[in-house]
């Protein structure tokens, strides 16, 4: 795939790298070409100075055969006006824009398109880890039957299969965080300490789940 990506400060540069390492063609746009230097050298994808919501600039980034666009330059209505260009001029599906500012962020969900609220999403990750009771809801599917949860598992879990932890909570584990890398459990896989646990579980059983997770297993479980 093509994406287009506007900004190419520390998130930008990094995205770029990674789509590109990942098998991706990808154009950088930003109004300081020296910002380009972030890049590296070995980097093989386009650099476009230029404003990044401006029609010809995107043109030049190949904003018409790209099937993402990404806008992570520091401005928020740089970066919203630039992602709206690119759904409702270019028609591009995928786009999402970074917004530093939370309640910004929900008025412009609300007309379709994603953001990633900087401040929100850092503060959450910070609360995850300084208050890892209960489960965080990462994910729920349009009616709010259903959600993709991070919740925290009791020490005494530890040692104990995934198989088991599901049979005793009710809940499927999607996968787990382990040493800062995602791991698609087997049944065989072995909660470890550390491991942070992703689930699925219908919202209205969240309580009954977090409480499963925090008494541990049963007495002469498994």
């Amino acid at each position: 795939m093509h994406i287009v990506i506007m900004g190419c400060g520390r998130v930008g540069s990094a995205l770029a790298q990674t789509l590109e390492q990942q098998g991706h063609t990808v154009a950088v746009i930003d109004q300081d070409p020296t910002a380009f230097r972030r890049l590296g050298s070995g980097f093989g994808g386009r650099r476009v100075t230029g404003i990044g919501f401006d029609q010809d600039t995107l043109r030049e980034a190949g904003i018409e055969e790209a099937g993402a666009f990404a806008a992570v330059s520091s401005g928020d209505n740089s970066n919203i006006i630039a992602a709206r260009v690119a759904r409702e001029m270019f028609g591009i599906e995928n786009v999402a824009a970074r917004i530093y500012d939370p309640r910004r962020a929900e008025v412009y969900q609300r007309l379709g398109i994603p953001t990633v609220a900087t401040v929100r999403w850092t503060a959450d990750q910070m609360l995850r880890r300084l208050l890892p009771s209960g489960a965080e809801p990462l994910w729920r599917d349009p009616t709010g039957g259903v959600q993709l949860a991070e919740v925290h598992a009791s020490a005494s879990w530890i040692g104990h299969k995934i198989s088991e932890l599901q049979e005793e909570t009710g809940v499927r584990v999607a996968f787990l965080t382990r040493l800062g890398e995602a791991v698609l459990p087997t049944s065989q896989t072995v909660l470890q300490e550390g491991d942070l646990v992703h689930v699925m579980m219908r919202t209205d059983e969240v309580e009954k789940v977090e409480a499963a997770f925090a008494e541990g297993p049963e007495e002469g479980g498994h």
